[in-house]
């Protein structure tokens, strides 16, 4: 579709209209009812051994091209916006003009470099928020950008945007009713990323707040519903209660922004360049609800494969195979019919 969108945009009078489109919407504050229909394919993820949970399957929705055009000309100027006024917290990395998961890779890489400088071991600890984007409250989302400097006519465009809107099923050949899904925000949008991360600047201002006053020296990364606390100690064990008190006021601020922390996906990592024997402690988060935690010889984290010396060894080898695989299985494409 956008191969013919394009070809329609190279005529004056239609890219004319479509900006008409565009500022009229903003202007009156509404979102088109056409514009908040989406169908939603249900594709199954790979390499699982069973597949009876939701978690076991991709929702790809499916939205309006042009709506989807109109989308991006508005996070385009969004992004400027929120950029040059700084609402956006330093330590959000994803889903941002020039912030990509190699920014937060880097920005890993040089906080634990800097602490061996120092004779210190980093130590990380990451949570993921559950359901996030379903999960975002529409009520403090608008509150959240009017603190964001926005005109009074985007943000009554946001309200309308947000709601009444619906969506049906596909499962191959089977498609479902029409629903409601006057729930958070969509994860096909190209506004919910820009949404998401404004949604989530004032809890980390004040998270960060929060652990000032207490006393706990701890950084943030944070990319999307990803999020990495990270800990610098020449004792692990002083790391690890750094970490246990910082995780207890992340999750009781999280609720208060509707959101909750996904336990089951909570590691712990211990960057050290020792030679020989490394065994660190567990961290046992169970008496404020979390898991017990073990910390393992190697960590995936956004793509990367991290070791606790920095070697990337691992990660090497792990892209390197699956580019010979992808080389191999393109060998054997080009001798079929």
């Amino acid at each position: 579709m956008w191969c013919y969108l394009k070809a329609i945009l190279k005529q004056d009078d239609c890219l004319v209209n479509i900006i008409n489109i565009a500022d009229t919407c903003i202007n009156l504050g509404y979102w088109p009812n056409y514009f908040k229909c989406s169908s939603t394919v249900i594709i199954p993820k790979p390499n699982k051994m069973v597949y009876d949970q939701p978690k076991s399957f991709y929702p790809i929705i499916l939205l309006n091209t042009l709506g989807k055009l109109i989308e991006k000309v508005v996070v385009e100027r969004l992004q400027f916006i929120v950029a040059n006024n700084n609402f956006i917290h330093p330590s959000q990395l994803g889903r941002l003009k020039f912030k990509s998961t190699t920014d937060a890779g880097v920005a890993l890489t040089h906080i634990v470099q800097s602490g061996w400088v120092k004779n210190k071991t980093t130590s990380t600890l990451t949570f993921n928020i559950s359901q996030f984007f379903p999960s975002l409250n529409h009520r403090l989302l608008t509150l959240i950008l009017d603190k964001a400097g926005l005109d009074s006519k985007v943000i009554f465009f946001f309200a309308n945007y947000l709601i009444r809107r619906k969506t049906n099923y596909l499962w191959n050949d089977i498609s479902s009713p029409i629903f409601k899904v006057n729930v958070g925000v969509g994860q096909g949008p190209a506004l919910s990323p820009i949404l998401s991360a404004l949604y989530l600047s004032p809890f980390l201002y004040i998270l960060e707040k929060c652990l000032k006053n207490l006393n706990i020296p701890v950084s943030i990364i944070s990319f999307v519903d990803d999020g990495l606390i990270i800990s610098q100690n020449k004792s692990i064990d002083v790391s690890n209660s750094q970490l246990y008190c910082s995780y207890n006021v992340l999750s009781k601020l999280l609720n208060k922004f509707g959101l909750i922390i996904e336990h089951s996906k909570t590691e712990v990592f211990h960057f050290n360049k020792s030679h020989g024997f490394f065994n660190p402690p567990q961290l046992d988060l169970s008496p404020i609800g979390g898991p017990i935690l073990r910390p393992k010889e190697s960590w995936k984290y956004l793509g990367f494969i991290f070791d606790r010396k920095l070697t990337f060894y691992q990660h090497i080898d792990h892209y390197s195979n699956k580019a010979i695989s992808s080389v191999k299985y393109m060998k054997l494409l080009g001798n079929s019919s």
